[in-house]
């Protein structure tokens, strides 16, 4: 008798210090489709994250894209999953595309997805399926950082504003466009590039342009951004505010536009016209880097990596949501370094509810909450009833 006690109460202490070492969540991250080449955390965070207690597991093949490994990820200490039943076990499904009718098909109830949401190209039947599992969704591009900023914006920012010029001199060559370089050279003037906002992707791609020797004029509603790149930069651009006119005169005669206004809560402002952009010369490009919030170009539409173009009214128009998944490996560790201090944050924390309102700015990137809308341009584009999410939370207990 006393040995079947002993017996028991050495299982019931084994068994307890495994749950304490692995309270943390299980993170999954699905394969990505073919045009998505970024994964949200690279194997250095993932020996980092896993010592902390997290359990992660990693579709295979997921990370190849962007240089890594099945065998990296698990020597620093992810499970390789080779079917989607097991994977979408985890508590947290991470990911760097849009939430799709797939991922809705293999998630549970009340799971968390973290990704990517790309308003301009969500459809109701999606947000539909996901309210009907209960899903609370969290959109990177709005989470927000302690001071205000957004992170993850902040810095894929940085590398779409320069990827916006490059990819924006490349189109001006001979093929697709009007043959011009965007430098000039010794006795031909340089291209002229417009850029739209003057927030981080600007300051980027300024930075690109003029190194380049381009010719550049910014245009944004807030002069106080325009004062701040004219202080970040050390020299003096030209700069106007974005009045309809001004606009208009600068796209007759630009040759590379690039689009670089980002919205705080939903669709980024359409600031360009159809007509505007009739106006513009044959062969100039538009590069719209707000197109993941819709863009700001009556006349842009979202594009693939595999065909990152095509021709409207003359005007070539580049419009691919993930620009950054051109850059995979850079984008990868990027993002990494933004979401694994989070996780490390959160580590320890057992309710996904609390650590939500706790985290400062996370509760800003949830759109949905176990089947309520908590976004309010979801809710007024797609006629849905909003709820603020505070409203939602379970009381601190």
């Amino acid at each position: 008798m006393s040995f079947a006690v002993e017996s028991k109460f050495k299982t019931q202490e084994e068994k307890l210090d495994v749950l304490e070492r692995n309270q943390n969540w299980f993170i999954g991250m699905p394969l990505a489709p073919r045009d998505e080449t970024r994964i949200p955390l690279v194997p250095s965070a993932v020996r980092v994250l896993t010592a902390r207690g997290y359990k992660v597991m990693i579709e295979s093949k997921a990370g190849k894209k962007a240089g890594f490994s099945d065998q990296e990820y698990s020597e620093n200490g992810a499970t390789v999953a080779y079917s989607k039943s097991e994977l979408y076990h985890a508590d947290i499904i991470l990911q760097c595309f849009p939430p799709t009718l797939e991922n809705m098909r293999h998630m549970k109830p009340e799971q968390m997805l973290i990704s990517p949401l790309h308003v301009g190209s969500t459809s109701l039947e999606l947000i539909n399926a996901m309210r009907e599992k209960r899903i609370i969704g969290m959109a990177m591009e709005y989470m927000k950082d302690r001071d205000g900023s957004f992170p993850i914006v902040r810095i894929l920012s940085e590398l779409a504003g320069t990827a916006a010029v490059l990819q924006g001199a490349q189109l001006m060559t001979s093929e697709p466009g009007p043959g011009v370089l965007l430098g000039g050279i010794s006795g031909v003037p340089p291209a002229k590039v417009v850029i739209l906002g003057a927030g981080i992707v600007a300051e980027s791609a300024i930075r690109a342009a003029i190194g380049l020797g381009a010719q550049v004029f910014v245009l944004d509603n807030n002069v106080y951004k325009l004062m701040r790149l004219q202080n970040i930069l050390g020299q003096r651009l030209a700069t106007s505010v974005l009045d309809p006119t001004t606009l208009n005169n600068q796209l007759k005669e630009a040759d590379i536009v690039i689009g670089a206004i980002h919205s705080a809560e939903g669709r980024a402002p359409m600031v360009v016209t159809e007509e505007m952009v009739m106006n513009m010369k044959e062969g100039s490009v538009i590069v719209d880097v707000s197109i993941d919030q819709g863009g700001c170009f009556e006349t842009s539409r979202p594009t693939t990596l595999k065909n990152p173009f095509y021709e409207k009214h003359g005007v070539i128009h580049f419009a691919v949501p993930n620009i950054s998944s051109n850059y995979p490996k850079t984008a990868s560790r990027a993002i990494s370094n933004i979401l694994s201090p989070i996780f490390i944050q959160a580590a320890g924390v057992q309710n996904i509810d609390r650590f939500i309102m706790e985290c400062e700015g996370l509760a800003h990137g949830i759109y949905l909450f176990k089947g309520s809308v908590t976004n309010q341009y979801l809710s007024t584009r797609f006629g849905l009833n909003y709820t603020a999410l505070e409203l939602l939370m379970p009381p601190e207990s």
